[in-house]
């Protein structure tokens, strides 16, 4: 089997608010075809025209290959190999950031290749199963313009995902810092008073996290506010520091009784070294797309088992992450949760209606994928209602 072509599409919601936090209104949906007729799919959550060009993109010398041209012709049935080719092959242009986010979503693809080929679900090929069942928690972001508005629907959004059969999620109280929630700016105050709701409406038997979006610069006011909150029994909390503080999360790690969580934005496992090792996060977040694909979110499951710490996989896309971010929690032990943005809950279009199979939450649990390769489908319709650029190894369209 070899790679014949490679195909993008950029998606986009036409009533998107670049002022809004939700990346979800946007997609790189990639397709790998081979000449035996199987198709790979993927998708990375980083700038979809970007990363489209990076896919496509010819290259000029050895430290700047272009990765489309490295994977035509290539194995696909051989994805660690492709993988240490396309990061070796654009070290100039690639190795971090964009780069890795793009290798990422081909490599999704590829191993979707694989089951498909194989006639297995992923998790069988990254090691076989861990668990008999994956639990999602369901991240919940809030819609309104005012702290009031904001708090208010949060609320009501925790009461629906419990309704759901949710037994855990993830409450995003992204109203202060550089990254807020439509340019909000509000009190540390305001942060703890709308977790106190949210635990009150949810109940104490319900696993819940918080979300702030690396609000704080100052770890000393993050510690402050941390042991506000622990009264409400966080599961962990989420990037309360600004992503490059690597000293102030292990301070926080050492001082606060709430577990630190980081990683949605790390790519490769030597960043990832950085986070656990210097940065001493109690749980890494690998996205499946922007670490570099399964292939390296494996990597990374691996190094966190070897430290003690935990996976919780990163994911706020569509069906299509959320498929790879299940297959690789059912090949680790210590992944205990994985992100599931619920399509019901979601103003996202493209979350709910890119993937027309995807896998569907029973008594507040994921059954383990028995499709081949990631066991989703696309729904070409919605691909083509939304799509605004498509790129393929014949040129763009």
């Amino acid at each position: 089997m070899r790679i014949e072509s490679i195909e993008t599409w950029v998606l986009l919601d036409p009533g998107y608010d670049a002022a809004a936090c939700s990346s979800a209104q946007d997609d790189l949906v990639v397709l790998v075809h081979t000449d035996e007729g199987i198709t790979g799919i993927g998708e990375v959550d980083t700038n979809p025209w970007v990363a489209q060009a990076m896919i496509h993109a010819r290259g000029t010398h050895v430290l700047g290959l272009g990765l489309e041209e490295m994977l035509i012709g290539q194995d696909p049935l051989q994805p660690e190999r492709l993988w240490d080719r396309l990061y070796t092959g654009s070290l100039m242009t690639g190795r971090r950031g964009l780069g890795i986010c793009a290798i990422g979503a081909l490599d999704m693809a590829l191993w979707d290749i694989c089951g498909k080929a194989l006639g297995m679900p992923c998790w069988k090929l990254l090691g076989g199963p861990a668990k008999t069942e994956i639990v999602p928690y369901a991240s919940l972001l809030p819609a309104g313009r005012t702290a009031v508005e904001y708090g208010q629907s949060l609320v009501d959004k925790a009461r629906e995902a419990k309704r759901l059969g949710f037994r855990a999620a993830k409450m995003e109280v992204c109203i202060k810092g550089p990254y807020s929630h439509k340019g909000l700016q509000e009190s540390d105050d305001q942060i703890v008073e709308i977790v106190a709701a949210c635990r009150e409406a949810v109940g104490a038997d319900f696993v819940m996290m918080v979300d702030v979006c690396y609000c704080w610069t100052n770890r000393e006011q993050a510690l402050q506010v941390l042991r506000r909150l622990e009264p409400y029994d966080l599961y962990f909390v989420e990037t309360p520091l600004q992503l490059d503080d690597l000293d102030g999360y292990a301070w926080l790690h050492e001082h606060s009784g709430i577990r630190i969580a980081a990683g949605e934005l790390q790519n490769t496992r030597f960043e990832f070294l950085d986070l656990m090792d210097r940065g001493l996060v109690d749980v890494a977040q690998p996205d499946v797309g922007r670490v570099g694909g399964l292939t390296e979110a494996r990597r990374v499951c691996d190094l966190a088992r070897d430290r003690g710490r935990l996976i919780v996989p990163h994911c706020w896309k569509t069906g299509i992450g959320i498929a790879a971010s299940a297959h690789l929690s059912a090949a680790t032990a210590h992944c205990p949760y994985v992100e599931f943005l619920p399509a019901s809950l979601s103003e996202a279009p493209l979350r709910r209606e890119l993937v027309c199979d995807e896998l569907q939450p029973i008594d507040g649990r994921l059954p383990l994928p028995r499709k081949p390769g990631l066991g989703v489908e696309i729904n070409r319709e919605t691909l083509d209602r939304y799509c605004v650029s498509r790129a393929s190894s014949k040129g763009p369209s």
